[in-house]
C-alpha cells in the first residue's frame, strides 16, 4: 500500500446562491478565508505534496450551519467566521494534528 499524496485536505465551501438562499460565500468571507488559509499554510511550509492541502470546494450540504469546511481524511467538520478561525484550523489541525474543538460542527 502507497502512501498517502497528502496527509490531509481541508475543503473550503466557496458556494454562492444568486437566489438570496443561504450559502457559505453569499457573503464573500469563504474566498477571503480561503486565500487567508493557503496563504498561511505555505507560509508554515506545510502545503505541499506528502504534506496538507488547501481546496476550494463547491457546496458541502452543510449551508444552515455555514460557512463551512471540512478536513480530509479525518472528517472533521467545521465553522468559522473569519479568516482568523481558518488560520487557526491550519494550525492546530493541520500542523499541530489537533482539531478545533470550539469550530467543530
Amino acid at each position: 500500500m502507497s502512501e498517502a499524496f497528502y496527509q490531509r485536505h481541508l475543503f473550503i465551501c466557496l458556494n454562492r446562491r444568486e437566489s438570496g438562499e443561504q450559502a457559505c460565500n453569499n457573503s464573500g468571507i469563504a474566498d477571503r478565508a480561503f486565500h487567508a488559509a493557503k496563504r498561511h499554510a505555505k507560509a508554515l511550509g506545510i502545503h505541499g505534496v506528502g504534506q496538507v492541502r488547501v481546496n476550494r470546494s463547491g457546496c458541502l450540504g452543510r449551508c444552515s450551519e455555514g460557512p463551512t469546511a471540512v478536513v480530509y481524511p479525518d472528517g472533521v467538520w467545521y465553522t468559522y467566521v473569519d479568516e482568523d478561525d481558518l488560520i487557526e484550523i491550519v494550525e492546530s489541525h493541520l500542523r499541530d494534528g489537533q482539531p478545533v474543538e470550539r469550530l467543530r460542527i
